[in-house]
């Protein structure tokens, strides 16, 4: 079934629990939080994913995407685990390689080539998967990380997935060949791309053995529902928004729609979830695919 979330700003100063309150109380499915920890004006993405979990009944809350860098594979796996075990079930791992160099290295992470990030990428995925399995004595010899003889542990609440934010074609082919989940964003993903980036996921999925569905697509959608006239993509009345998110779900195999709206968080929050969401529903299920 198609699922709805919402993409929440971490920004200190704004009522954080109350949307995420508001968000499960209006029945959707998910709560993204990218992390910068470098960003002054942003709370930790981990301490407020806790807290929303904590403070919510039904919906699931991931990092969207965690930073890497700055978060070391193997703790950050016993954390998810943590997580998922007392929310639970109700965490999913959304992971990328990072980007903002200076800042990182501000923060004390290493600064990375693009094929560096993606080979730690890669590894962690590895090594946060070997901490999850809960088995002893976890060993792993990598460029970037190791286990020597970790003690894995607690295992998850249910299989949490590794959703990768990945945009150029080696990260998509790792994403297709390792990932659970694939998380695009419309800034540099729109639907004139959507296809060829979506395709080379598909590609390596097959060529690992793998089914393209095996990938989940969780798309965030950055945008404002208006009361008037059509002012772009993602830019107009509930009626467009139903027909463009139906179109990337029925032709794109989006699976889930993470809605990063403009504009006042409380009123746009609500449009979507009253307005648009039954209706996409309703005619994804009328295609068969919902």
């Amino acid at each position: 079934m198609t699922e709805f979330g919402y993409f929440l700003v971490p920004n200190s100063g704004d009522p954080l629990i109350e949307y995420a309150r508001l968000a499960d109380r209006l029945g959707l499915d998910l709560i993204g939080v990218q992390d910068h920890p470098y960003q002054r004006r942003y709370v930790d993405t981990w301490t407020l994913l806790s807290v929303i979990a904590a403070r919510t009944e039904r919906i699931t809350v991931f990092p969207d995407v965690a930073n890497l860098p700055l978060r070391q594979p193997a703790v950050l796996a016993k954390a998810a685990a943590s997580l998922d075990l007392l929310s639970g079930g109700r965490f999913e791992l959304g992971l990328g390689a990072g980007g903002f160099w200076d800042a990182i290295e501000a923060y004390g992470g290493p600064r990375r080539t693009p094929g560096a990030a993606l080979k730690a990428l890669e590894e962690a995925i590895t090594v946060i998967r070997a901490i999850w399995s809960g088995e002893r004595n976890q060993r792993f010899e990598g460029e970037h990380y190791h286990l020597r003889g970790a003690q894995a542990g607690p295992a998850p609440a249910h299989g949490i997935g590794i959703w990768v934010g990945a945009a150029g074609p080696k990260a998509l082919a790792l994403t297709g060949r390792l990932a659970d989940g694939w998380v695009p964003s419309s800034g540099w993903a729109p639907p004139e791309r959507l296809g060829e980036l979506s395709a080379r996921v598909d590609e390596a999925a097959m060529a690992a053995g793998r089914e393209p569905s095996d990938v989940k697509r969780v798309y965030n959608v950055n945008g404002t529902i208006t009361g008037g006239a059509s002012e772009g993509f993602l830019k107009g009345p509930a009626e467009q928004w139903a027909d463009e998110l139906t179109e990337l779900a029925t032709g794109y195999g989006i699976d889930a729609f993470v809605f990063w709206p403009e504009g006042d968080q409380r009123e746009q929050l609500t449009r979507f979830a009253e307005q648009v969401v039954p209706k996409v529903r309703e005619r994804v299920a009328l295609e068969g695919l919902g």
